[in-house]
């Protein structure tokens, strides 16, 4: 598979004005190309924008490939099924883009139909190798749009159409969740809301709920810490954000650090660290002699910089969280937060490119190496402490069997802990409203 990290010279921009949707869905077109060749979408767009410096194209052509990303089943389907033979990867990729806008629903269509089927032969046409296909792809959207309920009721007959992911993990959530499989679907085709982690050390969720209505920025609390906006904005524009008051987090993943039952004085490891969100919660709750953990050196660099801009201290360290003999100074910790690396199955709705790369094999991989990390990281945990293992999965090869493998094999006393939390958006008695990802948690007490 390509995995460059660069577009080949003369292949990042067309000769249309970089406001234009027919530059936004070239660009997006390029992206999606990637993804379908093994790269993450986020590594796409970092080298895409070296090139692209306009903030509104930038956004532009983010916004089309997360779009397309998620409706990627049913836009190829509809490209199969209304071609005579398949297009070149160019050409298909930018009709999945054209597609993945026409088929929205009238009401959160960002564009036009005219506009769409207008942009996207401009885009073709601009591409001096693939020009030829612009009456191809003008006479494909249009016949889509003549026919568009017709080939919607065609194409999702496919349940790789239908639910945009691949069969193989259709099946695997259908078998793990035999009663909530479609809700867990859904669930990863919304995009998913902004939600902060207020810093309890600077300011109280209901005060920094204020600053946010002073500013006229809506949003509402949803957990101890929690505080979701109405609508995404960027950072900048939030209130305290520069001087520490809050944090971008996921509510399901604010529910680490309050697991970990911390106090003053503790000696805590946060192993796979970055970017840093569960280190910095951990140092918001207590006065911590905290070590960061994490393998990949340029990861580690990002738990510096959230660091740095939330005031905290902790002692950063490059190491392999199975191997603990190459880093640990034989020291024991009171905790140690295990967040290993998964399929990432629960976080699909901020991460659509997830679900086509994975594979079902890639799990068989992962349960090696998780209870690779298991193994080392309990060696450094001192007898009566305790051990959170979490993953942002909802499969339970990766969750609920691997808690119970762990306490057999190593004698832990599990203690309670939520245990699986899948995608949801629910209300609960007291009228508090939550909206997380998908994450798994086990706690574990050592002998």
């Amino acid at each position: 598979m390509d995995k460059s990290t660069s577009m080949p010279a003369g292949e990042r921009l067309i000769s249309q004005p970089v406001t234009s949707l027919a530059f936004a869905l070239d660009g997006a077109a390029y992206a999606i190309g990637a993804v379908r060749a093994g790269r993450a979408l986020p590594a796409v767009l970092s080298s895409l924008f070296s090139t692209v410096k306009e903030p509104a194209a930038r956004g532009a052509i983010q916004d089309i490939a997360y779009r397309t990303l998620r409706a990627l089943g049913t836009a190829d389907a509809l490209v199969a099924l209304l071609s005579t033979k398949p297009p070149v990867p160019q050409v298909a990729n930018l009709l999945a883009c054209a597609f993945a806008l026409l088929i929205e629903p009238e009401e959160s269509a960002a564009y036009t139909p005219f506009t769409i089927v207008d942009q996207a032969v401009r885009a073709v046409n601009a591409r001096r190798e693939v020009s030829y296909a612009k009456g191809f792809v003008n006479a494909l959207l249009r016949k889509f749009l003549r026919t568009r309920s017709d080939c919607l009721e065609k194409v999702k007959r496919d349940p790789v159409a239908r639910w945009n992911y691949p069969r193989w993990w259709i099946d695997a959530v259908q078998k793990a969740w035999p009663n909530a499989w479609q809700a867990i679907l859904s669930a990863g085709n919304v995009p998913p809301p902004m939600t902060l982690r207020v810093n309890c050390r600077r300011v109280t969720v209901i005060d920094y709920l204020e600053q946010l209505k002073e500013a006229n920025i809506s949003a509402f609390a949803t957990g101890k810490s929690a505080v979701q906006l109405a609508s995404p904005m960027p950072v900048e524009q939030l209130p305290g954000f520069a001087q520490g008051m809050v944090s971008v987090q996921d509510e399901g993943a604010q529910r680490a650090a309050f697991l970990m039952n911390v106090e003053n004085g503790m000696r805590v490891l946060d192993a796979c660290a970055a970017p840093g969100g569960k280190t910095s919660h951990l140092l918001e709750l207590a006065d911590l002699d905290l070590v960061a953990l994490e393998e990949n050196p340029t990861r580690a660099a990002r738990i510096n910089e959230n660091l740095k801009r939330l005031a905290l201290s902790a002692k950063v360290d490059i190491g392999d969280a199975g191997a603990p003999d190459s880093w640990w100074d034989g020291q024991p910790f009171d905790r140690v937060l295990a967040d290993v690396p998964c399929s990432a199955s629960g976080i699909v709705r901020r991460h659509p490119d997830i679900r086509w790369l994975k594979r079902a094999t890639d799990l068989d991989a992962l349960k090696v190496e998780q209870r690779r990390i298991l193994t080392g990281l309990w060696k450094v945990l001192k007898p009566g402490g305790q051990l959170l293992y979490v993953t942002c999965s909802i499969f339970p090869q990766e969750n609920e069997q691997q808690a119970q493998w762990f306490a057999s094999t190593h004698q832990a006393q599990r203690l309670e802990a939520p245990g699986q939390l899948l995608p949801a958006q629910t209300t609960s008695d007291d009228g508090l409203r939550t909206d997380h990802d998908g994450f798994f948690y086990a706690l574990f007490r050592k002998p």
